[in-house]
């Protein structure tokens, strides 16, 4: 009988903890990134579909999980969020060739931009850096435009330029 007690106490403890305990990711700062938030037909700038991407928030709002479909079979994912302590976004990107990024960043204006540390590319053993910024159009098309670059940000290359437009 004491144990049931014991549990039922312990219960009712949670419940009320978890109903008085504020939203963990409520601030503004956590819905910089919603923009990006739907089901999208991805095209390049002529208007050729690219492929399509699902991003939703998960793990309480807390989290954005993408889920890309290219066109051309290639696939991916990645999980996007706001770390409070360090004060950046972080994006995380895998695929399903081994390929992945490590991006950090922030909200600048009309557009979050993220890019990844330089590191050596393996292939030409020269030093490359990735910047990817999704940046939101006033018609209600997000471009995501991912660059390169090989001389410290002297300049860049495109490596990726999608329109992604929400599906009905």
């Amino acid at each position: 009988m004491k144990k049931v007690f014991f549990i039922l106490c312990l219960f009712v403890l949670s419940i009320s903890y978890s109903q008085n305990t504020p939203c963990a990711c409520c601030d503004t700062t956590y819905r910089q990134f919603d923009f990006w938030v739907g089901e999208w037909t991805v095209t390049d700038s002529t208007g050729k579909h690219l492929g399509d991407n699902k991003i939703e928030l998960v793990q309480n709002n807390c989290s954005l999980k993408e889920n890309w479909t290219g066109a051309n079979g290639f696939t991916g994912m990645s999980i996007s969020f706001y770390e409070r302590r360090a004060k950046q976004w972080n994006q995380v990107w895998v695929d399903q060739q081994g390929g992945s990024l490590k991006l950090t960043g922030a909200f600048e204006g009309d557009r979050m931009v993220m890019t990844t540390p330089q590191r050596v590319n393996e292939e030409t053993g020269l030093y490359a850096q990735n910047k990817i910024s999704w940046i939101i159009l006033p018609n209600g098309v997000v471009r995501h435009l991912w660059e390169q670059t090989t001389d410290s940000g002297k300049s860049w290359t495109v490596a990726f330029d999608g329109y992604y437009r929400k599906k009905n």
